[in-house]
């Protein structure tokens, strides 16, 4: 899988029905091979429950996004794997189950192309992927080979007292109120707020990066991406958060590299600066992310 995920419009969705989202996620009620969850560690995850069992529980815990369908053959082999990797794992990582036919809305956020997908969330973001059935010691190896790369950044999944503690937060049920009421300048100041008073507060940290993009290139007239002049910057820089945010990174990524091979000055430290704060919103690993940093530091040396 590669490319920017959008998952801002499942956020809202999420958002927009606040209580039944702050619920744990149901029992999977599916008597199919394909969804089984069974335990803590497995949970049956829905368009409205999204932003409360994956995107925020991966600020504490990576999660595993189990991408199937009941007529899937292959997700029948995977998925008995991952459910009984996930209920081996002592709490080191939870599976999120999700049916794309149930909920196509997700997996077309995914920019899912096949099934069975594995996608590995951490801090709000993906971080790995895999599609198709794979032995379990490969899929071991791919386990711990993200744990190791990301399980310093996690808080590790909290007790119960400690889950509603951070649920009970009111500055972030704030920001979440004005989010909801259609404020999001303001719910993105209250987020950078509590960001820069706890930086090591992954979720607030993680919300500023995306919301502070995604208004940003909302505002944007989409049709810049065309009649951007090679010689404005800022029309320039415009037109790859466009890109970006309709899932090309790579075009934006270019779009910028190309203003800085062509600038000098505070103009090429400013597209420099505006490239970096994209690569941020993904996995530094990344094979494009990697391509457009070796690309940047060509354009600049």
């Amino acid at each position: 899988m590669s490319g920017a995920v959008d998952l801002s419009a499942l956020k809202e969705k999420a958002e927009a029905q606040r209580a039944q989202a702050r619920q744990p996620a149901a029992a999977a009620q599916r008597p199919s091979a394909g969804a089984a969850p069974t335990g803590g560690n497995v949970i049956d995850v829905t368009d409205a429950t999204f932003e409360t069992e994956v995107l925020a529980r991966s600020t504490r815990q990576l999660v595993l996004v189990d991408l199937w369908a009941e007529w899937c053959g292959p997700c029948k082999q995977l998925s008995p794997v991952l459910e009984k990797l996930a209920n081996a794992s002592g709490g080191a990582w939870v599976l999120a189950k999700i049916d794309v036919d149930a909920n196509p809305q997700i997996a077309q956020a995914f920019g899912v192309q096949s099934i069975p997908t594995v996608v590995a969330l951490a801090a709000g973001q993906p971080v790995a992927a895999f599609n198709g059935a794979r032995p379990e010691a490969e899929i071991v190896d791919w386990i711990d080979q993200i744990l190791a790369q990301v399980g310093g950044a996690l808080a590790g999944a909290p007790a119960p007292e400690a889950e509603q503690e951070i649920a009970d937060d009111p500055r972030m049920v704030a920001a979440e109120d004005k989010m909801n009421a259609g404020d999001f300048d303001g719910a993105l100041a209250d987020y950078r707020a509590i960001a820069e008073a706890e930086p090591d507060n992954v979720e607030a940290a993680s919300l500023v990066r995306n919301l502070d993009f995604m208004l940003r290139a909302q505002a944007h007239d989409p049709a810049i991406v065309e009649n951007a002049a090679a010689t404005d910057v800022d029309a320039q820089l415009a037109a790859a958060d466009v890109l970006l945010l309709g899932q090309d990174p790579e075009g934006a990524f270019a779009r910028i590299i190309d203003v800085v091979k062509v600038t000098s000055g505070d103009d090429r430290t400013r597209a420099r600066t505006r490239l970096l704060e994209l690569f941020e919103l993904f996995d530094p690993a990344e094979p494009f992310v990697v391509a457009a940093r070796r690309k940047l530091a060509a354009a600049l040396f």
